[in-house]
């Protein structure tokens, strides 16, 4: 039997409206309300749902990169939300995240292979050589050759970016894998051959990808829409759950 990785329980996240000129709060936005799934370790989960339903901030709150108001991250015995500083640097090794803008994540004054390197420098993980041998081999791994290491970002299309970006999430081989609607930017060519490269991970990695076309997550082990903030089971029509692109 399957051991549960990730258990998420009753996630809440509202957002307080202010208003007037002392910017009292008036309000509440419920961008996730109640919101609860589990992840298998080697699972790759899907979640899905229109612009603006509050699956980004489902993505974003699993990491505490934005505060939740309430509920439970657990992976394994430890609590995302609830963990010290130093325990929360320990657990972002163990889940990276992928997220939408692949250019906006690059230093655009450092070579991809500077930028892959950053992360074992700063947790201090091996010497020079041994850094440069992990880079290449994590780039090899999403697709592209260790020769694109000495170029810049702006040299690479949107769908290289992207692999940039899923090779520097897989630089602690982290047990968790979040792709935060990470192909809604592209093609459909280019985000096929993207999902590719996620596709050669699965079974290896445990995966959640946030997307709004169904067909992003047709290879996932199960699904979920979200509406409203809320979860429901039913995924609805194959094809696109809104307009966005």
């Amino acid at each position: 039997m399957s051991q549960t990785l990730l258990d998420v329980k009753h996630l809440v996240k509202y957002f307080p409206i202010r208003t007037g000129l002392f910017r009292r709060v008036t309000g509440q936005i419920r961008a996730v309300d109640d919101v609860s799934f589990r992840i298998q370790q080697g699972e790759t989960l899907g979640l899905v749902g229109e612009s603006g339903c509050g699956k980004t901030t489902v993505a974003r709150s699993l990491l505490r990169l934005i505060p939740a108001t309430s509920g439970q991250v657990l992976f394994g015995d430890q609590d995302v939300l609830h963990a010290s500083r130093r325990q929360l640097k320990a657990l972002r090794r163990k889940m990276q995240i992928v997220f939408q803008d692949p250019y906006g994540s690059l230093d655009p004054r450092r070579t991809v292979g500077e930028s892959l390197a950053e992360g074992l420098v700063i947790h201090n993980i091996g010497d020079r050589q041994s850094r440069n041998e992990q880079v290449a081999a994590m780039i090899e791994k999403v697709g592209l050759s260790a020769g694109v290491l000495e170029r810049f970002p702006h040299e690479f299309s949107g769908g290289q970016r992207q692999r940039i970006g899923i090779a520097r999430a897989l630089y602690h081989d982290p047990a968790v894998l979040l792709l935060d609607e990470a192909t809604s930017s592209l093609d459909t060519e280019t985000e096929h051959g993207v999902m590719q490269a996620v596709k050669a991970l699965k079974g290896n990695k445990t995966i959640l990808i946030v997307a709004h076309r169904l067909s992003t997550v047709d290879h996932c082990d199960r699904l979920y829409r979200l509406e409203k903030g809320e979860l429901v089971n039913n995924v609805g029509r194959i094809g696109v759950l809104d307009n966005a692109t």
